[in-house]
């Protein structure tokens, strides 16, 4: 990352502690379902539920988060996001209804979430680094949000345990805290801006009216549904299945180490390949990871083993469909393009981890669930083979990627 100046590394020095704090504590929600769900006497689907409110929350307003981050800054979306998050994680820990857990969990923690992850801070990135470099820095600050996921989950464990739920939870809310003397890091820096300024509504219109844009985008449906049914399930199924609790954890701490490997070496090869292509085969690479841990004989080996080889592959479509889609369109209205496909991703979060409780809670069972993610797969797969990596004919007109 040499060819960064000293304003570029710092925002993505920043970029990256934000994102590892931010995706962290997220990456943990699944180990609050088993105790909060005990203590209240609530089945699975009430935490569930509020769990997928907040990818759905998150997602509906990224766009407009995205949009305010492009035209005021992105320093401004995530200190109010940082205090949105920070809130919601106390107030969490204070609920005592199914209410109060989805307005905390679900409704103030996706509002914070939309400020201080992906969308916001992977288009500040975008923007600071050069076109040669971009894939890379996304890669870079991804698979820092990864090294959080993997550092803070063993640590939300330990927390649970020793102060039990809510506790951890105020502690956690106190670590969310730390976002905002983070966020003066983030002082927008931009590369050489060419040709005139487009509005809104330009920009918008100009991505409605491009194939690729929503092919990229119902694409990330299927990588949300995945990865939030997995995050928020995956420990109770293993348990289920008369694993250990530890094994759950372990399980997904494993899946944030790996991913830190899988982020940056997506952010790579994108660099160097086509990243429609790679999308392709990194879904491919999930649904028959899925049939295998399915049809392998289950022990905590192979659950350890499905972490590790999901890790790779978990995080590892963001900096390739945001680089796309920078390549598309260009890096000024980033923040909010890449919020609109991030939206059809929080869908599939939501609809992941809902369905996950609502089918268990009504079958006893999360068989139909995972039947649905390797067919989900295929077709995420197929979606994003065609779409040609190729600036608009405005850009190609500019002769710039800005």
């Amino acid at each position: 990352m040499g060819a960064l100046g000293r304003g570029a590394f710092l925002l993505l020095l920043g970029s990256s502690l934000i994102l590892a704090l931010s995706l962290g504590v997220r990456h943990g929600f699944g180990l609050f379902l088993a105790p909060m769900s005990a203590d209240f006497g609530w089945g699975r689907e009430v935490f569930a539920f509020a769990i997928a409110l907040q990818n759905l929350v998150w997602g509906l307003v990224q766009p407009v988060t995205g949009a305010l981050a492009d035209r005021f800054g992105v320093k401004k979306a995530v200190i109010v996001g940082g205090v949105l998050y920070t809130v919601g994680l106390l107030c969490m820990a204070l609920t005592e209804s199914p209410l109060g857990l989805s307005l905390s969990a679900g409704v103030l923690i996706g509002l914070g979430l939309s400020g201080t992850s992906f969308s916001v801070i992977l288009g500040a990135v975008g923007r600071a680094a050069p076109i040669e470099k971009r894939s890379m820095a996304m890669g870079v600050a991804a698979a820092a949000g990864s090294f959080g996921q993997f550092a803070m989950l063993p640590g939300s464990l330990g927390l649970i345990g020793w102060l039990g739920w809510s506790g951890a939870l105020i502690v956690l809310g106190l670590l969310i805290a730390l976002i905002l003397p983070l966020a003066r890091m983030l002082t927008d820096v931009r590369q050489a801006d060419h040709g005139p300024q487009q509005s809104l509504g330009e920009a918008l219109r100009e991505a409605c009216t491009h194939k690729g844009f929503w092919l990229l985008a119902l694409g990330f449906f299927v990588c949300g549904f995945q990865v939030v049914f997995i995050g928020v399930h995956l420990p109770a199924y293993l348990v289920d299945q008369h694993l250990p609790a530890m094994v759950g954890t372990t399980v997904l701490a494993l899946v944030g180490l790996f991913n830190i490997f899988g982020t940056y070496g997506a952010g790579w090869l994108g660099g160097r390949y086509s990243k429609p292509k790679l999308l392709s085969a990194l879904y491919l690479l999930r649904g028959s990871v899925i049939v295998i841990f399915l049809l392998a004989p289950l022990s905590s080996w192979s659950a350890y083993a499905f972490g590790m080889a999901m890790g790779l592959l978990w995080l590892s479509t963001v900096p390739l469909t945001n680089g796309t889609v920078a390549t598309l369109f260009g890096v000024r209205n980033l923040s909010m393009l890449g919020g609109i496909v991030f939206l059809f991703h929080q869908l599939g979060s939501f609809m992941g981890g809902w369905l996950g409780g609502y089918v268990y809670d009504h079958t006893g069972s999360y068989d139909l669930v995972w039947q649905i993610s390797i067919l989900l797969s295929l077709m995420a797969a197929l979606l994003n083979w065609p779409v040609r990596e190729e600036p608009v004919a405005r850009l190609r007109m500019q002769g710039v990627n800005g």
